[in-house]
């Protein structure tokens, strides 16, 4: 069996935009950066150059997002979604009742669910590895961070549809 936690599921589509965004990042964003980071090194001292700090600053966020791109496509799984047999994995819409409310979210990427209004749990986060491989039906709890037990019961497990 697979490590649920391990993979993140997307859709040919997010691949596709994701991939595009890696592209771009690493090829013209990081020119661009450099570019800019250039430009403001000729103005003179970097101690209190503010257009320098900022274009490093920028240069960070981008290679930490370069980072987080290429790690998601190389654990993807693309193309259909999981079998609609009302056992939680990654790639599904879940319906559960969490801490008494219940609530609907997908189980993956937030990358995914982009401008679908779902909320996004990882299947590597407490609530998503307590209910990976459990069905429609089962109760089961995780410890919040706070200590807490969390009972959760699953009442609906179908695959993610964009």
């Amino acid at each position: 069996m697979t490590d649920q936690a391990a993979i993140t599921w997307l859709t040919q589509e997010a691949h596709a935009r994701l991939s595009a965004e890696l592209t771009q990042l690493s090829t013209i964003g990081r020119h661009d950066i450099a570019e800019k980071i250039d430009i403001a090194r000729q103005e003179g001292d970097l101690k209190e150059n503010g257009g320098y700090h900022a274009a490093r600053e920028e240069q960070a966020k981008q290679e930490a997002r370069i980072r987080q791109l290429t790690e998601l496509l190389r654990t993807a799984v693309v193309g259909e979604a999981p079998p609609d047999d009302g056992v939680v994995e990654s790639g599904m819409v879940v319906t559960a009742t969490v801490a008494g409310d219940r609530m609907t979210f997908l189980l993956g990427s937030r990358e995914v669910a982009e401008g679908t209004g779902l909320d996004v749990y990882s299947a590597s986060s407490p609530l998503g590895a307590a209910i990976v491989g459990h069905s429609r039906g089962d109760s089961t709890s995780y410890t919040a961070p706070n200590g807490r037990e969390i009972e959760v019961v699953i009442h609906e497990a179908t695959p993610f549809v964009p």
